[in-house]
């Protein structure tokens, strides 16, 4: 194996992927596989609550982010208001996602994303630097990155891969419109980017604000059955 394929394409000082798994390592051999991606300030514990509200079939791993805020808080990068965002930190945390992933997903059936508020960030990121790697994204009261914000160079734009993307992945989003933490402009360019890059199911929940129903993870499991599980099946 070679330098460039052995030297990690993210800092040296992220630490080495730390997650929580639904099933011990002996069970988790050819199941489907769902990752799922907190929100800004959380950990790997914060979406486990949500694994019963899930189909059974799929092995659950939930990760946690690189950087740290505080002890038992991270982020995946800086919020995108703040002095110290760029579209280099996300371009990092997608290679340290991919990296990990590339060394557990050849024993399952098919990966699915699900990311809640800067983890649906993530989910929309992984999935366009890898148009071809995902069985579906789930992402909640979250948005897509605008690959132009914070990076005046282009960079962003070249390491998406919008263009293989061609409305065939599935993928859910489901939202409050009156959510206080998801910006108007993030909501407007997620809705341009969604329309012909993938097969979208879109839900609105009235009084959830910045969170995740039961209604809404009903809704979910429906989606994963009818688009990930009976697909599989055939």
């Amino acid at each position: 194996m070679t330098e460039a394929q052995t030297t990690p394409r993210y800092p040296e000082n992220y630490p080495e992927p730390q997650g929580l798994w639904s099933r011990p390592e002996g069970e988790r051999s050819g199941t489907p596989l769902m990752v799922l991606l907190h929100g800004y300030g959380a950990n790997e514990a914060d979406l486990m609550g949500l694994v019963p509200m899930l189909p059974e079939e799929f092995t659950v791993v939930s990760l946690r982010a690189p950087q740290t805020l505080a002890p038992g808080a991270y982020q995946w990068f800086p919020l995108m208001a703040s002095e110290d965002f760029d579209f280099a930190q996300v371009k990092a945390a997608s290679e340290y996602v991919l990296e990990w992933l590339d060394g557990i997903k050849g024993q399952h059936s098919s990966v699915t994303l699900l990311g809640f508020s800067m983890g649906m960030a993530m989910a929309t990121t992984l999935l366009r630097r890898r148009p071809r790697d995902f069985a579906a994204v789930v992402g909640l009261s979250g948005f897509a990155i605008d690959p132009a914000a914070g990076d005046p160079t282009g960079v962003g734009t070249r390491y998406f891969h919008d263009a293989e993307l061609d409305g065939t992945v599935p993928m859910f989003w489901g939202r409050d419109q009156a959510d206080p933490v998801i910006t108007p402009d993030k909501v407007a360019y997620t809705l341009d980017w969604v329309r012909g890059h993938v097969d979208l199911t879109k839900i609105a929940y009235e009084g959830i604000r910045h969170s995740i129903s039961v209604p809404e993870m009903a809704h979910v499991a429906e989606f994963l059955n009818l688009k990930v599980l009976a697909p599989a099946q055939r």
